[in-house]
């Protein structure tokens, strides 16, 4: 293995930590940061070998839960080069779309327009392995430890990165409750977490019976394609939730501006306590199905009670695992309690789909250097500023950015890519100490406050005693 050369005569301006929408929102939007002296130096590394955005779950005709003008930039810059119109039209698509008439895209299309996007930035890099980050307070910078990868995944060269500013978009991992974890080690049952869905979508199809667990969007679309893909009359899918109904996400206007820059200072500024016991009431306005695809399974559903009969497809809510298991080497036996009845049962099955969401990936293992330095709240989890900082001491005069893991403190519009643009855009006015993005005084009709905190300008702010780039040149 040999060493990656590194400069520390050339420290970057930001370092970015994986490739996901977010970063890469970061990095689109970077790309045209022009200071006076020279350009924002900015790198982002990735261990994935190419850009790809839950190639699991592309589905088919399944939809983004937020219009297209919600892509990397638009919505900071809508007259950015790496806008989603623009992607149409640098591939000609222009006019289709526009007489589609289609404010929400298919995610397959998303998906292919980041990757359009990825394809060109010249500041990402691919195949590398953030390993350890640390603070060096002799130099006054960050230290970013990578192994450079193969094709294959086997490790190639190490190196070194020296940043002042650090952004962290590692992004989230497939959750699965304690009580389904046992049915991971089934390997002789098809038993996947729908982010693998597509993977295994034949072998699961083969299934005699299918279970889908999980009332959120991904389990919704799941069972949907499930369905339509089975005989009529020998469907044979059971769909659970532990939610009380298969809800509607929460979709009116004004419902919506729960996820606006004036509704995330609203909730930063609310005392912890009231954060964490104000989430998980909200998990309609982020954890239900959109209506569309609840009026696509009613309809399939109808459709196959055409020439009499029933689906044989059995939709419960409000159940909760107790347990699960396999039973011989071929099936799972599942132990279910109902919460409002109290009663007991249990569901043999052939093939179980998770559906159980993600959970934000933890960031005590890449910042485990940075632990001496790091403020935290009374449950332990990082404590993050206004400007989506982490909390150091003093003496560390860089800041680290992060992207999707502050939701405990900037709310449910943490993980929606309907922020991201303009979370981009604040990081890098913060940043620079400038304002390469102006961004909106006011954003939501609904005044979320009596104090008004919530309509306070997202513009830059002192930097608590950093040093401005132009004065580090």
């Amino acid at each position: 293995m040999t060493a990656h050369p590194t400069d520390l005569d050339q420290p970057h301006d930001l370092v970015g930590v994986g490739i996901g929408p977010f970063n890469l929102s970061l990095a689109a939007l970077a790309d045209g940061v022009h200071r006076p002296e020279a350009p924002l130096d900015a790198v982002f590394y990735d261990q994935n070998p190419a850009f790809h955005w839950h190639p699991g779950l592309l589905i088919d005709g399944a939809t983004l839960q937020v219009p297209f003008l919600a892509d990397l930039v638009t919505l900071a810059d809508p007259a950015s080069r790496w806008s989603f119109l623009n992607y149409l039209k640098a591939r000609e698509r222009l006019f289709p779309f526009y007489f589609s008439e289609r404010f929400h895209i298919q995610r397959a299309e998303y998906d292919a327009y980041c990757r359009w996007v990825s394809e060109q930035l010249p500041t990402l890099h691919f195949g590398h392995q953030i390993d350890a980050v640390r603070w060096n307070p002799e130099r006054d910078l960050f230290e970013v430890d990578f192994t450079q990868l193969a094709p294959d995944g086997e490790a190639e060269a190490l190196g070194r990165a020296y940043t002042r500013n650090i952004a962290l978009g590692i992004g989230t991992e497939p959750y699965i409750p304690d009580p389904l974890k046992p049915l991971t080690d089934a390997p002789t049952v098809p038993v996947v977490h729908a982010a693998d869905y597509l993977q295994h979508r034949a072998r699961i199809l083969d299934a005699r019976h299918i279970t889908v667990i999980g009332s959120g969007q991904s389990g919704a679309e799941v069972f949907l394609d499930l369905l339509r893909a089975r005989p009529v009359g020998a469907e044979r899918i059971h769909w659970l939730a532990r939610t009380e109904a298969f809800a509607p996400m929460e979709y009116s206007k004004l419902g919506l501006e729960h996820f606006t820059p004036d509704y995330t200072r609203y909730f930063h500024a609310l005392p912890e306590h009231v954060r964490d016991d104000l989430v998980p009431r909200q998990w309609q306005l982020h954890k239900g199905i959109g209506p569309e695809t609840i009026a696509a399974i009613h309809d399939e559903l109808y459709r196959r009670t055409l020439h009499g009969g029933w689906p044989d497809a059995v939709l419960t809510p409000g159940v909760s695992v107790r347990t699960a298991g396999r039973v011989a080497t071929t099936q799972i036996e599942i132990h279910l309690e109902h919460t409002r009845q109290a009663t007991r049962s249990r569901l043999t099955t052939d093939a179980v789909v998770l559906a159980t969401g993600y959970r934000e990936r933890p960031l005590d293992r890449i910042l485990a250097g940075l632990d001496p330095y790091m403020r935290r709240d009374s449950s332990t989890r990082p404590r993050i500023d206004q400007h989506h900082r982490l909390l150091l001491d003093p003496s560390v005069t860089g800041s680290v950015y992060v992207q999707n893991a502050e939701r405990h403190t900037h709310g449910v519009g943490a993980p929606d890519l309907g922020l991201a643009a303009w979370r981009s855009a604040g990081i890098l006015n913060h940043l620079t100490g400038t304002e390469p993005y102006p961004l909106p005084r006011r954003t939501a009709f609904t005044s979320f406050g009596l104090d008004g905190r919530d309509r306070t300008a997202s513009v830059p702010a002192p930097r608590d005693g950093l040093v401005p780039l132009t004065e580090l040149r």
